[in-house]
């Protein structure tokens, strides 16, 4: 199936968020339109003014409720392609549903959308009873790397990987269930909803689907936030174990994790839209793995005017021993992406917390 080149029109979902931000940015800058969409009009101020030398390029479009029936129903209307983000991400889920819905139905609604409405165009050049074909070409997701590793993964994970563990622990447990097997669940169900739609779907539909699957995202900032109390939960914890030391080295080193820059994730949207053979696909958009003291060094190494950071135990990175790490292969060749490394994200990082006076 084709896939789209600018100056089509992407509808980008949770336009306001860390990563939609500069979705909408690299989107905007390689010449396509952007209809975006945020829960409320007070949410599209910061967009529009960062914006505004794009002129009508970007709509913004309020969806209040992503789990009501029909909620995008006008804003996939007209559209080339679609790009959805918006997603819930908390820790504080009661009960499992209380993050597992509006995740599955947010994901299957804005499905259901397309299908209904975003499938052909008239021709002004036939009569109603003719169309000039499908419009809608492609749907992105953005799923997580957590639909894909699991507490007891081991060795390297690629994409043939789900997460069943978090799904079965909530289903076991319920509310007992750990928070982030909770979150981990809705990703995970989420992203198989939205391929059971398509395989179901498959002979009524346009488009075909992608879904994207990134770690912990790093990286500056473009969005609107207030403090840094407001910081996505990533970004957050960069900023309190580099720029504030309320995290001490000793605090972070039980953590290992994979990551990525907010920007190779943008990107990886605007390749999964415009790569024919995305089709189809899941990728795992991962830079490689960290422990706390990689990021520490990076800091340290910048040597950046007025920034103390705690030395912990230099170079102890280099030959720590994982216990899961992604193949990110299929996104390098197939999507054609060169992930940044922890020195520029850590560099770009700081200079745009700082830039904010924090």
């Amino acid at each position: 199936m084709a896939a789209i080149a600018a100056p089509a029109k992407v509808l980008v979902s949770g336009a306001n968020g860390f990563i939609a931000v500069w979705l909408v940015q690299d989107l905007l800058e390689r010449g396509y339109s952007v209809r975006g969409t945020v829960r409320a009009e007070s949410k599209a101020t910061h967009i529009r003014n960062l914006f505004k030398a794009h002129g009508d390029k970007l709509e913004i479009v309020e969806v209040p409720d992503i789990t009501k029936p029909g909620a995008f129903d006008a804003a996939v209307q007209g559209v080339d392609a679609i790009a959805h983000t918006a997603s819930p991400f908390h820790f504080n889920a009661d009960d499992p549903n209380d993050v597992i819905e509006p995740a599955v139905k947010g994901t299957v609604g804005i499905l259901e959308s397309a299908l209904k409405h975003a499938k052909r165009i008239l021709s002004p050049f036939f009569s109603s009873a003719h169309d000039s074909g499908p419009q809608l070409r492609r749907i992105v997701v953005l799923s997580s790397s957590l639909s894909i590793a699991s507490d007891s993964a081991h060795g390297e994970l690629d994409e043939r990987r789900w997460n069943e563990e978090s799904i079965a622990e909530v289903r076991a447990q319920g509310r007992a269930a750990g928070q982030l097997a909770k979150y981990c669940a809705s990703k995970s169900l989420a992203e198989k909803a939205a391929w059971e739609f398509a395989e179901k779907h498959k002979s009524e539909i346009s488009w075909d689907l992608v879904a994207l699957n990134p770690p912990l995202v790093f990286g500056p900032i473009l969005h609107e936030v207030s403090s840094p109390a407001a910081l996505n939960s990533s970004v957050g914890l960069f900023y309190e174990a580099i720029l504030t030391q309320k995290k001490t080295p000793e605090e972070l080193a039980e953590m290992q994790a994979p990551w990525v820059d907010v920007r190779d994730v943008a990107l990886g949207h605007v390749r999964a839209l415009e790569v024919p053979a995305a089709g189809g696909q899941r990728f795992i958009l991962s830079a490689g793995s960290f422990i706390w003291q990689d990021w520490l060094d990076a800091a340290n190494e910048l040597k950046l005017p007025g920034l103390t950071v705690p030395t912990g135990t230099p170079g102890a990175g280099k030959d720590f021993e994982y216990n899961y790490w992604h193949n990110s292969a299929k996104a390098r060749t197939v999507l054609g992406i060169e992930f940044r490394d922890k020195k520029l994200t850590t560099k770009d990082s700081i200079e745009s917390l700082k830039a904010r006076g924090w």
